[in-house]
């Protein structure tokens, strides 16, 4: 059975609504669209305290509505000052018993709140939650700099997909690009304000214990070094005084500090390491491979200092590269126009710079000694694990694919080539000097290709001629009466392998000759799902083909012209 009810009570202590099995029935013989939940999911919420909240800010609202309606304006002030409030801080401690918990179910809290942190102040939202969701967001991406926690990136269409590994538990989240462009007006902005409401309050406390178990300040400080502190006269152009704090660590450019400092001997000291019980040897392989592979992309931009252009999107590549780089004390491998934002360290004459992010095709003065990639390179480079080549990514280069480092390919799944040249890559192998070698190779077959076919078509009109020959004397000699010869036979050996196959093959087909029929039906859709996974894999390999050859053909010609 099941009621309708008012839904924002209910999303924030967790209830899902429920569809009725005869919606008209229960609906009272309307069909207009209503919510519905179950008898005794309402019953549970009768002594909620904060039902009691609901209705005295409901008497709130009307008794203001009337103070306003009559003029009365000692009233409105009156009831302005004494406006109920309420906490949700007892739900998030219900709903989540414990700490893992919470991370578990912190992926949806943190999509919302990058979300609404890139909302317009207009009136769909109220100001303080939009800059208290810009708040939570910046302190969670400074833990995560600060824990080296990153491990996956992927631009997509929706946005910028990002995974950490947070207290041993994968976080996954969204992060909208920074677009300026209308919000769309047929979105309930109601019931998304309501489940802010509640993920604000829990990123609140998640964020809290975050920075507790690293030994960090909550709120976050920046930690003072003479070489990062600006004028207070530059402070003045990027923000107010209320707003600066805000600016400076959502700039992602600065260490956080910490309540006791850690000693040199502390930061050096190694984790002892125990087997684990129950673990075999090729699982502990490779468990240390992983964790040898966490530890190089740790250290993969070290020693690199790279400048970030004004129209590349600075702070998702600020982040991921504070990821990488982060160290104990103050960094400063990133840096930007001090005009973009604020927290820039270096300017673009800085001739320690190693790799310029640009994203335009044509630059007017280029530095000697400096890389220029797209950024594109930096993504790439962190969901690999390692500086992959920068010949791919100068600018106005067709950039290779953005492969999405959550797919991961199952035995008989298709494998893209780049992909492939990327595995090899990571096994230490070099397949730019085989492919180089390769097209130097079908240069010079391209060169004596004409002699070839001549030299092909000679030799097949020589075998034709041959042939034709020998069946003439095949039948004169069939035509004469010949006497017959007794040849001696050949023992044939059995191939065991065959056999083998060929009993299994039979007993295969007898097994499913005596299957029940309902198990009959269900092998033959698995089957059918494996052979359309295969076929699938086939026409994805033959279009592949097929386009290397188009690309390969083009190259061909555009070579062909220029020698012309």
């Amino acid at each position: 059975m099941a009621l309708s009810f008012p839904r924002r009570l209910c999303i924030l202590k967790g209830i899902y609504p429920h569809e009725p099995k005869h919606k008209k029935k229960v609906n009272k013989g309307s069909t207009a669209p209503r919510t519905f939940y179950l008898i005794k999911d309402i019953k549970f919420l009768l002594h909620e305290p904060i039902v009691h909240k609901f209705r005295e800010y409901k008497v709130f609202v009307r008794k203001l509505r009337k103070a306003y309606g009559k003029s009365e304006w000692n009233a409105v002030q009156r009831l302005k000052d004494n406006k109920p409030g309420y906490k949700l801080d007892h739900i998030v401690k219900e709903r989540y018993p414990t700490f893992i918990d919470a991370l578990r179910d912190v992926d949806d809290a943190l999509s919302m709140c990058f979300l609404f942190a890139t909302f317009p102040r207009t009136g769909k939202c109220h100001v303080q939650t939009i800059q208290l969701c810009r708040r939570l967001t910046v302190e969670f991406l400074n833990y995560v700099i600060a824990s080296r926690a990153l491990r996956k990136v992927f631009l997509s269409i929706k946005g910028i997909y990002y995974q950490a590994e947070v207290m041993g538990q994968l976080v996954t989240w969204i992060t909208p690009y920074a677009f300026s462009h209308n919000h769309p007006t047929d979105v309930d902005y109601r019931v998304m304000a309501t489940f802010t409401e509640f993920y604000t309050t829990l990123l609140g406390f998640v964020n809290f214990r975050l920075y507790q178990s690293l030994n960090l300040h909550y709120p976050p400080k920046i930690e003072g070094s003479p070489s990062v502190k600006q004028k207070p006269e530059e402070e003045e152009l990027y923000a107010l005084d209320s707003e600066s704090y805000l600016e400076k660590l959502s700039a992602l450019s600065a260490s956080l500090a910490r309540v006791v400092a850690p000693s040199p001997e502390e930061e050096e000291a190694q984790v002892d390491e125990f087997p684990v019980e129950g673990e075999s040897a090729e699982e502990e392989d490779a468990r240390k491979k992983e964790q040898e592979a966490l530890e190089k992309q740790r250290k993969l931009f070290e020693g690199l200092r790279f400048f970030l252009n004004r129209e590349v999107p600075r702070e998702p590549l600020a982040f991921v590269i504070r990821y990488v780089v982060m160290g104990r004390c103050f960094g400063g491998e990133v840096s930007w126009d001090r005009s973009v934002c604020i927290g820039a360290t270096y300017d673009v004459t800085d001739p320690k710079i190693t790799h310029q992010i640009v994203d335009r095709p044509g630059l007017e003065q280029q530095v000697i000694g400096r890389y220029y990639l797209q950024p594109q390179w930096v993504f790439d480079s962190v969901n690999a694990k390692l500086c992959l080549p920068v010949g791919d990514y100068f600018p106005g280069v067709a950039l290779p694919p953005h492969l999405s480092p959550f797919v991961s390919e199952k035995e008989g799944d298709y494998i893209p080539p780049e992909k492939l040249k990327l595995l090899a890559l990571q096994r230490g192998d070099n397949p730019g000097e085989e492919s180089e070698s390769g097209e130097e190779e079908e240069e010079g077959e391209g060169a004596t290709e004409s002699e070839e076919e001549e030299e092909e078509e000679e030799e097949d009109s020589e075998k034709e001629d041959e042939g034709r020959l020998k069946k003439m004397e095949a039948q004169r000699s069939q035509s004469k009466s010949l006497p017959v010869k007794v040849t001696a036979g050949k023992v044939l050996k059995e191939d065991k392998e065959r056999l083998a196959q060929e009993e299994q093959s039979e007993e295969k087909r007898l097994a499913i000759m005596m299957m029940k029929k309902r198990e009959k039906y269900l092998y033959q859709k698995i089957m059918f799902g494996k052979r359309r996974k295969i076929r699938e894999v086939n026409k994805l390999a033959e279009k592949r083909k097929a386009h290397d050859a188009a690309v390969k053909s083009e190259k061909k010609k555009g070579k062909k012209a220029r020698r012309e």
